[in-house]
């Protein structure tokens, strides 16, 4: 595999610089020059196969580049014409999903990759220890995003089954955090539905993990809603906050510090301190609470977070995307989580070095966050335009390289 990816760049060169089309005897002399690779090992024939054919295995991995390509729809074969290719005209204004199997490096830093893969692909055969996996899976709505989603009775399935395998490679003490939706309702009925509670059930009993705390992710931005049943039927309330819930291996061993996610104090407790702490006695609570004339007198460096977040969605990220994908062309991403989220969550449960994953990548956020923050990283995204959008966010960090046949995948092939 990683054979037919170090030749991923020079095929993509190889059509991108071809005049018009491009034969197959023509890609893979033009390959083989681009690559170092000696004419004689190109050609050089090795028996394949349980029949033993001999073939040339150079050329049988230029190929399969050649057909990730066409899955890419970054080329075509030309209309009656067997082993002739050339560049396609599509913009990828539809969104293309990654077939299954297909793992397309898509772009990288020193740090970390991002994958065009189905997540499963890649995870299953991770052979990295994980620290932390912070996701923001499809919700399970009952109609369905663009980008799909599972419905509620396949989600809690869907769930366990993607973090099995990042549940497996997880460090003694680490976490998984999920940002899921709260506004899921029975059918026909102002209800919520139940899934939380269930999904909660089932990663504590098939998987073994610990719940350490759900979080609301407060956000007084969002749009009123649920709309029938509470701007149309008055029934419920508008929704303010999506939770976010937090799992562990291992609570005796998690390994999180509050001390990394410590908040500016006040200006009257800074006054506090500076003056000695209290200056009186007190109870409350029937002597749960007491006030000693010492109290809050130590000067800290800051304030503890609470576990209630409250983040608007409005992100320069998210805006710098937007911008990004709109002059590519490309189709924006209809759900995309403010890098606040993942920032907050990455600097509580990892240190810098620690590998951070995302399987369901989006806009890549918690890469993103990772970076800035000197994680390592690992994210996976099965639709193509979002990756290429996002990779635009990366320019700048080190070792940035974006692979050739993704950077295709632009408003000038429209």
């Amino acid at each position: 595999m990683r054979e037919q990816l170090d030749l991923f760049p020079h095929v993509a060169a190889a059509y991108a610089d071809a005049a018009g089309t491009l034969d197959n005897a023509t890609l893979y002399k033009t390959v083989a020059q681009r690559a170092g690779i000696a004419e004689g090992e190109l050609h050089a024939r090795v028996p394949i196969g349980s029949a033993g054919a001999r073939r040339s295995t150079l050329t049988r991995k230029i190929r399969w580049v050649q057909q990730t390509l066409k899955q890419l729809r970054v080329i075509e074969r030309v209309d009656g014409e067997r082993g002739i290719w050339k560049l396609t005209e599509h913009a990828g204004k539809d969104l293309d999903r990654v077939a299954a199997g297909v793992k397309l490096l898509a772009f990288h830093t020193e740090l970390g990759v991002a994958i065009w893969s189905r997540h499963q692909d890649v995870f299953a055969n991770l052979d990295q220890p994980i620290t932390l996996c912070v996701s923001s899976p499809p919700y399970p709505l009952r109609q369905a995003r663009a980008y799909g989603n599972p419905d509620e009775a396949a989600y809690v399935d869907f769930i366990c089954e993607a973090l099995e395998p990042v549940v497996r490679h997880l460090v003694p003490g680490g976490s998984i955090v999920l940002n899921v939706s709260n506004d899921i309702f029975e059918s026909r009925s102002p209800a919520r539905s139940m899934y939380l509670e269930r999904l909660t059930l089932a990663l504590h009993d098939r998987l073994g993990l610990a719940l350490m705390d759900r979080i609301p992710w407060v956000n007084l931005s969002k749009p009123p809603g649920p709309t029938y049943w509470a701007c149309v039927n008055r029934v419920q309330l508008t929704t303010a906050y999506e939770p976010i819930l937090w799992f562990t291996n291992d609570p005796l061993r998690v390994r999180s510090d509050n001390r990394r996610v410590l908040e500016a104090h006040t200006e009257r407790h800074r006054k506090l301190m500076h003056a000695g702490g209290a200056q009186r006695a007190a109870e409350y609570g029937d002597g749960a609470y007491k006030l000693r004339p010492d109290s809050y007198g130590r000067i800290t460096e800051g304030k503890i977070a609470r576990n209630v977040l409250q983040r608007g969605h409005a992100c320069r990220d998210t805006a710098a995307y937007r911008q990004h994908a709109q002059a590519l062309g490309l189709p924006l991403h209809g759900a995309m989580q403010p890098t606040s989220i993942p920032d907050f969550f990455i600097r509580l449960l990892s240190e810098p070095g620690d590998l951070v994953a995302d399987l369901f990548g989006g806009s890549t956020k918690t890469g993103l966050a990772a970076e800035r923050l000197g994680r390592r990283w690992i994210v996976t995204e099965w639709i193509l335009q979002y990756l290429r959008g996002a990779a635009e966010l990366y320019r700048g960090f080190p070792g940035f390289h974006i692979n050739p046949a993704l950077a295709a995948v632009d408003a000038g092939r429209s």
